[in-house]
């Protein structure tokens, strides 16, 4: 399923919603943690248990990612869009069935398995689209769309929440709550389908500067540094950016797929009691941040650099962690502020690597440097939140309540990301002999045109 190539008179900016569709509703993979604690009642899960469909979505995110992104690379965004449609929803359909007939594995299939694969291929699918769209901005232009990543949760947390209000926080209520999203969210995934475009090679003629520059002329993506897929997982750097993506993933994701029962715990035994509602919120707020943090961070990155703005998330992060751990359960408006804080440079993280893989690699093939990149992902998914549920369930286990049940897993994440720092610290630019020339490349790219034509 080839998409069309941009008319003359398509603007860029057209490009941007069409992946926000997606990532948008991908997105509710944040918002898990709503469903946990309904999930362990009713099915009487313990919280490690409870988070295994979220660790399996991210596991195959990472996996489908590295897998497909060649596939992504070759018949376009619109197929690859289409893919995690059709995956995405239907997992939740699956997770219904499992949840009506209290069959869990069948969540992990549908919801972890199913979906997951939906996550990966829809995660990537405009990433390079957008940096040949974007050649001047491109970590703005990824920040965009990643943004709706960071930023589903904050639509689907509340609205997660009140459907189990409504349906009931039972099994049955929950199965009505995953047949809603599924519905849903396929239909708004059309629509990032329907308007997705692609760039032409050249440029229009014929046209002003300002015109040309706004209406599909993107510009070559044959000039500078480039490096073959193939060629990118053999380099240091490669590998130095999976650590700092790997690193800092597992840091904000700890927090993030246990935020509601989390800060629920932190203060149960204070004057000022966190409500399930105020709990949501909660995820709500961290969604929020984190998806500020995938514009804001990465818009800034294309001022002050890639390595530079990783320093920030990975230095700035362990403080966080470290107030958090020392003061975070005294202080509720400093918890909230260091989470918020920390989960922008999770966001900021996600939608800043494929501008830094862009600028160590080039244009060509980045949509599969980047997902191969994302198996980082899929360890980060199991160790943060493993990290987390099983120190807080064998501490409670101990007769532990309150913030005791995480300050472990919070001096584990400080020494996280101090490993991510000086991992960042490591790169440098790609040797020349992994460049690949411009006119290899140039045929390459042409032979790939002709055959999607």
């Amino acid at each position: 399923m080839s998409p069309p190539v941009a008319p003359p008179a398509w603007s860029r900016w057209l490009v941007p919603p069409a992946a926000l569709s997606v990532h948008l509703s991908i997105g509710q993979a944040y918002a898990w943690s709503v469903f946990k604690p309904p999930l362990e009642s009713s099915l009487n899960l313990s919280g490690t248990q409870s988070a295994l469909p979220f660790q399996l979505a991210i596991v195959m995110l990472g996996l489908s990612a590295a897998f497909g992104g060649t596939l992504v690379e070759r018949n376009g965004p619109r197929w690859a869009m289409t893919v995690a449609l059709v995956c995405f929803s239907s997992g939740f359909l699956i997770s219904a069935l499992g949840a009506e007939t209290k069959q869990f594995w069948l969540i992990v299939l549908g919801y972890g398995f199913v979906g997951g694969i939906g996550l990966g291929i829809g995660y990537i699918s405009p990433v390079s689209t957008l940096i040949k769209w974007f050649p001047d901005r491109p970590g703005m232009a990824t920040g965009i769309a990643i943004m709706g990543f960071g930023g589903g949760a904050l639509i689907a947390s509340p609205w997660s929440a009140q459907m189990l209000k409504s349906f009931g926080s039972d099994n049955t209520g929950i199965a009505q709550s995953f047949l809603v999203l599924g519905l849903s969210y396929a239909v708004f995934m059309t629509l990032g389908v329907l308007l997705v475009r692609v760039p032409r090679t050249e440029g229009p003629k014929g046209e002003d500067k300002d015109e040309a520059k706004d209406a599909a002329n993107a510009p070559s993506v044959l000039s500078g540094v480039q490096v073959s897929a193939n060629s990118a997982v053999r380099t240091p750097q490669f590998w130095c950016l999976w650590v700092v993506l790997c690193m800092n993933v597992t840091a904000g994701i700890g927090i993030l797929e246990k935020a509601a029962p989390m800060i629920t715990d932190f203060f149960a035994d204070t004057s000022t009691p966190v409500t399930v509602s105020a709990a949501a919120g909660f995820v709500a707020l961290l969604s929020a941040a984190n998806m500020a943090g995938r514009i804001g961070w990465s818009s800034t990155s294309d001022l002050i650099g890639r390595k530079n703005i990783y320093r920030v998330y990975l230095g700035v992060g362990a403080v966080m962690y470290a107030l958090i751990a020392l003061f975070g359960d005294s202080s509720k408006p400093l918890f909230i502020l260091c989470a918020l804080v920390i989960l922008s440079f999770y966001g900021g993280g996600f939608a800043t690597v494929p501008a830094y893989l862009k600028d160590l690699f080039g244009t060509y093939q980045v949509g599969a440097i980047h997902g191969r990149l994302l198996t980082a992902w899929s360890l980060a998914g199991v160790l943060g939140p493993l990290i987390v549920n099983w120190i807080a369930d064998h501490q409670k286990d101990a007769g532990k309540h309150g913030a005791s049940l995480y300050n472990t897993s919070f001096v584990i994440m400080i020494g996280l990301l101090v490993i991510g720092f000086v991992a960042n610290e490591l790169v440098r630019p790609v040797n020349a002999r992994h460049h690949i020339p411009a006119p290899r490349e140039a045929a390459d790219v042409e032979r790939q045109q002709s055959e999607s034509a």
